[in-house]
């Protein structure tokens, strides 16, 4: 009987241990419904499928699990306890909008977490704690309004990080605290109005940082200190920079930068001087007419750059000076007329060249883009002639090698109306010469001073010369004497025209007569920019004797008030006498005194005035 009890105890405890393996097999291979299940990856897909909460039945043993797309309102402590095994979770498009404190500390193999496109306005200190493994984390899309301190303290292993297109004002000077293997960050989209540059500094090992559509107007110093490893940033869509300083830039050892779409109006020379190892710099889509000469100087191994829609008109000669390894360089889409070869230090490295979508005048000045046609790469987009006309809307290398002399010539320039110019002038005069020349491409006209200075349509102060070639003297001096030299000059040739100026000084008594005009100032030696400053005085002969006379006219009538004054006085001290006799007695040198009769007293009458 017993033993009868024991064989039927068995098998219910058979029944019962072959349930569990039932169960457990079915919870290793089933599926929720609703969702789509991957047993080789082990990967449950419920996208799309407008679920409120995690659905049941998803295997204990799932590594990634997608449920974007649905309308799952919170994550707490225990919705993900029973699937320690996830490496890829993904929340997005969702409406989470609270983060309970330790909402994801049991998938400690967790390698990538995704959140973006939720409603989080707030991400609480340790929302995150446990994540020890973590290395891909997504906040973009939500609605957060500050990063506060600690928020990212246990992801010490994060490397890729987005907490673009969200409504921070404000990252705490800790929130980064604990990113000691952040590689790259991303943050765009937001309302932030400066960068702090003590946010940054706990990201020692960063190596790229991208911050897109920003209001923030200007790059201060240091903004980027203590980021020793970054290699590439990218500043894109800030419509309100415009000022770059100096040293924002200082201690970076970049390989690539993007300053893009933002208001900048010309090349940060002095920023990018201490980018010694920067190899690729893009500048599209800024306001920069004018491609200075060495304004990349000390880019020594720069081999891209790109400067796409910038209303690029001008490329002065050496504007690509000091770049000895340029290969890559894309001006397409701008306002130029030409491209000269004397813009480069050497065109021998260069090998893929932009210059589409310019207005190129197809004169000399092109021949070396010619002559290097079979060779150089266009990249697909080959540029265009829109003059002259007998060669418009022609391909460069569409001619042919017999044809290049024919159409890629240019005119000597030659300066009209040589007459010689005599001027005399005196002092304080103003003094114009004339110099027009004609050429083919026009020619670039400028003057040497006697003092062999360059003075060009750019220099200022006294001298200067005006859009049609004239040089003006304004206030002539007596030593802007001398011979001035006019040259015309463009990738033809030179041509040059003599003019002479005599100064003379004003006399003395004629100075005195006129407005005289004083200044102080130096002259730039280098482009001559006066720099004046005038003091004007009047001294003609009527303000001197009109002032002499008021001078007069109070002089005496200070003179005749002390007067009144003392008369006065001496008038109230009371009566007095006009009149007063005054009694003296004289007295005999030689012998006795005189006798009674005779008398020696004698009486004075004197008047008081």
């Amino acid at each position: 009987m017993m033993g009868r009890n024991l064989d039927h105890d068995e098998g219910w405890l058979f029944l019962f241990l072959f349930l569990i393996i039932s169960v457990s097999f079915s919870q290793s291979q089933g599926c929720p419904p609703r969702c789509d299940c991957t047993a080789k990856l082990k990967a449950v897909s419920c996208f799309g499928k407008r679920l409120a909460a995690l659905p049941d039945g998803i295997p204990m043993d799932t590594k990634i699990l997608d449920l974007r797309g649905n309308k799952l309102r919170w994550v707490e402590h225990g919705d993900l306890l029973p699937f320690p095994r996830l490496e890829k979770l993904d929340l997005s498009d969702n409406v989470i909008s609270v983060l309970e404190p330790n909402a994801f500390s049991s998938l400690q193999n967790l390698q990538a977490l995704s959140l973006r496109g939720n409603q989080l306005k707030l991400v609480p200190m340790g929302a995150f704690s446990g994540l020890t493994n973590l290395t891909s984390l997504d906040l973009s899309g939500n609605k957060i309004v500050i990063l506060l301190d600690f928020t990212f303290q246990d992801l010490k292993h994060l490397r890729n990080l987005e907490v673009g297109d969200n409504d921070l004002v404000y990252i705490s000077n800790k929130a980064f605290l604990g990113l000691v293997g952040l590689r790259e960050l991303t943050i765009e989209r937001c309302n932030l109005t400066s960068i702090s540059s003590q946010s940054l500094s706990y990201l020692h090992n960063l190596v790229s940082l991208r911050l897109r559509y920003l209001s923030i107007s200007a790059l201060e110093d240091q903004n980027f200190r203590k980021l020793g490893s970054l290699r590439g940033l990218e500043i894109d869509h800030w419509p309100f920079l415009e000022y770059i300083s100096p040293h924002c830039l200082q201690g970076l050892n970049l390989s690539w930068l993007a300053i893009t779409h933002t208001n900048i109006t010309s090349v940060p020379t002095s920023a990018l001087r201490s980018l010694t190892h920067l190899t690729s710099l893009n500048l599209s889509y800024n306001p920069i007419p004018v491609l200075e000469s060495w304004a990349l100087r000390d880019l020594i191994r720069l081999k891209e750059l790109h400067l796409v829609s910038t209303k690029l008109a001008v490329v002065q000669p050496y504007a690509l000076g000091g770049l000895r390894q340029i290969h890559l360089l894309n001006l397409s889409s701008n306002n130029l007329v030409t491209l000269e070869e004397a813009a480069f230090q050497s065109v021998n490295t260069l090998e893929t060249l932009r210059l589409d979508g310019n207005p190129l005048a197809c004169d000399c000045r092109l021949l070396w883009i010619l002559q290097r046609r079979k060779t150089l790469n266009f990249d697909g987009a080959s540029p265009v002639c829109m003059t002259p006309v007998e060669v418009q809307q022609r391909a460069l290398n569409a001619f042919s090698d017999s044809a290049l002399f024919d159409h890629f010539t240019c005119q000597k320039p030659k300066i009209r109306n040589r007459k010689l110019q005599q001027v005399s002038a005196r002092e304080g005069q103003v003094v114009s010469f004339i110099c027009k020349a004609e050429g083919e491409p026009t020619p670039v006209v400028f003057w040497i001073s006697p003092q062999r200075r360059r003075i060009t349509t750019k220099s200022n102060g006294r001298l200067t010369v005006l859009p049609e070639g004239t040089l003006e003297i304004r206030y002539a001096q007596v030593t802007d004497s001398g011979t001035y030299i006019c040259i015309a000059s463009n990738a033809g040739g030179n041509d040059t025209y003599f003019a002479t100026l005599t100064v003379s000084g004003l006399p003395l008594d004629a100075a005195l007569m006129a407005n005289r005009t004083y200044y102080v100032g130096d002259l730039n030696d280098t482009n001559l920019n006066d720099t004046r400053v005038f003091l004007k005085f009047t001294l003609d002969l009527k303000t001197i004797l009109i002032s002499t006379a008021m001078g007069c006219i109070m002089f005496l009538g200070v003179v005749l008030f002390c007067f009144i004054l003392l008369f006065v006085w001496s008038r109230g001290r009371g009566q007095h006498k006009n009149n007063f006799s005054v009694e003296y007695s004289f007295r005999k040198v030689d012998g006795p005194a005189a006798s009674g009769g005779q008398g020696g007293a004698r009486k004075f009458n004197m008047k008081m005035i």
